[in-house]
């Protein structure tokens, strides 16, 4: 595996060398920048919707870091001989009104000529440096808390294969396409330990990378974990992509189950996400007073899905 040589900058709060969702760079005292960049390939037909979603998808590094987006920039690989200029277009009129939704402005952005169509941002974030939230600092005794339910792999491959209905698929878009925006305005206000989005590899793995990075062992009350309308059918109809075995492998020496937990909802707890939610790490005390403001601004999914339990070496137990 190629390896490069660590960067020693004093005023690199948040580098590479962790698993977070961004790096993090000081330019003065009370000004910090974020930086991140994501693209996807489509993950629906639709292109208008899949310019929306991987917007919302890589905008969503910056709200896990507790920062602001400023600018974006976009990043396009676009086979020109096999879809015409409309279809770009539409992706990138998607991707244009959820970067303003976000209160961020477009400067620009490269496209290649590829054989496999690619989209997504370059971010560029602002944050105080006291402020900066990592997936480093969870604690013995905080609760854990889910913005967004789970379940968008499955889904995607339930339509490509034809039997999620129209109205599990227009839901799922939605879910996609929604920016973590107001999570993170809420979870700002409130003394937040550990944040991460969830992504490609799926809650375990995401809450995985927390875990390790903060040292202690967290336990996910799968019964609680908020999931899309008819997804658990389309997983007994085994709609289980391949990345969420891989998840389940990857996590697999980590991860403990008690008690008597349907495989399926395994899966999903594995399943691997596009434009997934928040996953916030907050002591208890204030666990209830976060998730009554999270589904005051709208944040209607937000549910209490576990707790860090101990210090450990980064483990997770379901229960």
């Amino acid at each position: 595996m190629l390896s490069l040589p660590e960067e020693t900058d004093p005023n690199l709060l948040v580098g590479r060398g962790s698993a977070d969702d961004a790096g993090v760079y000081r330019v003065r005292d009370d000004l910090a920048l974020i930086q991140t960049v994501d693209f996807l390939t489509p993950i629906v037909d639709d292109p208008y919707q899949f310019g929306r979603i991987a917007a919302a998808n890589a905008l969503s590094d910056v709200y896990a870091m507790g920062g602001r987006a400023l600018t974006a920039m976009n990043i396009v690989c676009f086979p020109v001989e096999k879809f015409p200029m409309e279809v770009l277009k539409d992706i990138l009129r998607g991707g244009l009104e959820t970067i303003h939704e976000a209160g961020t402005v477009l400067v620009g952005g490269h496209s290649v000529d590829d054989l496999e169509l690619k989209y997504g941002l370059s971010v560029t974030g602002v944050v105080h440096p006291d402020r900066v939230i990592t997936n480093a600092g969870a604690r013995p005794g905080d609760g854990l808390i889910l913005t967004k339910p789970l379940g968008t792999g499955v889904l995607a491959t339930a339509v490509k294969g034809g039997l999620a209905s129209a109205e599990a698929a227009a839901y799922g878009v939605e879910v996609m396409a929604t920016l973590n925006r107001a999570a993170a305005e809420v979870m700002e206000r409130y003394d937040v330990h550990a944040a991460t989005d969830i992504t490609g590899f799926g809650l375990l793995g995401h809450a995985l990378e927390m875990a390790r990075a903060s040292r202690v062992v967290l336990r996910i009350e799968s019964a609680t974990v908020p999931l899309l309308p008819e997804i658990l059918d389309y997983a007994s109809m085994g709609m289980i992509p391949a990345g969420t075995y891989e998840n389940r492998r990857f996590c697999d020496q980590r991860v403990r189950v008690d008690g008597a937990v349907d495989a399926l909802l395994l899966d999903l707890l594995a399943d691997a996400q596009t434009s997934g939610g928040l996953l916030i790490a907050v002591g208890e005390s204030q666990v209830e007073a976060l998730l009554s403001d999270l589904r005051a601004a709208g944040v209607e999914h937000a549910a209490r899905v576990g707790a860090v339990e101990s210090a450990g070496d980064g483990a997770i137990r379901v229960v």
